[in-house]
């Protein structure tokens, strides 16, 4: 069976991401708007995985302060960063993990040559891969904040986080919801 497509924009979309947590946890929601991709994850959906057409910035889509872990992958830049990143932690239980796999655009000369680097790691891959793409519908959007705005608000909105510039044009986030009644 040849590898599943790689793409910079992957959010729930078809499942792919999805099904990876699904192999170890007792049970993982995926949510979409998008009715097409919420049907392609079901046609692949393990027992343990539930699909969801749902927006995430809509309170009253999820139950909130539930879920041990949230992921966004390639998410957060369709919506505006701070409403977005507040979403996603509403729906954390106390203690719970937020991980946040997110672009940022150049802004700097620096900022051209760090993504520079992953240039031929991203056309490698390509290759290797034979160029697939994503599933036709899948939406795909251009980030609206820079590298150093990016790093503040996630810094801002979720102290304590730990933020890494990676390559391939992205950046990881990681947030530990505190424990009620904790420090």
């Amino acid at each position: 069976m040849p590898d599943p497509y790689w793409n910079h924009n992957v959010g729930c979309g078809d499942g792919l991401l999805a099904r990876k947590p699904a192999e170890k946890a007792t049970s993982v929601t995926g949510v979409d708007c998008s009715p097409e991709m919420i049907r392609q994850a079901c046609e692949e959906a393990p027992a343990n995985a539930t699909f969801l057409t749902a927006d995430y910035l809509d309170r009253t889509a999820l139950p909130e302060g539930t879920y041990d872990f949230v992921s966004a992958v390639a998410v957060v830049h369709h919506a505006h960063f701070e409403e977005a990143v507040g979403s996603l932690v509403r729906l954390l239980a106390p203690g719970g993990r937020l991980v946040i796999v997110g672009m940022a655009y150049n802004r700097t000369a620096l900022d051209w040559m760090i993504s520079g680097c992953g240039l031929p790691v991203s056309l490698l891959l390509r290759w290797l891969r034979g160029g697939r793409r994503a599933p036709a519908g899948m939406p795909v959007e251009d980030s609206a904040m820079h590298w150093g705005e990016v790093r503040r608000g996630a810094r801002s909105l979720l102290p304590g986080c730990r933020y890494r510039r990676r390559l391939l044009w992205r950046y990881t986030a990681v947030w530990d919801k505190p424990e009620e009644g904790g420090p």
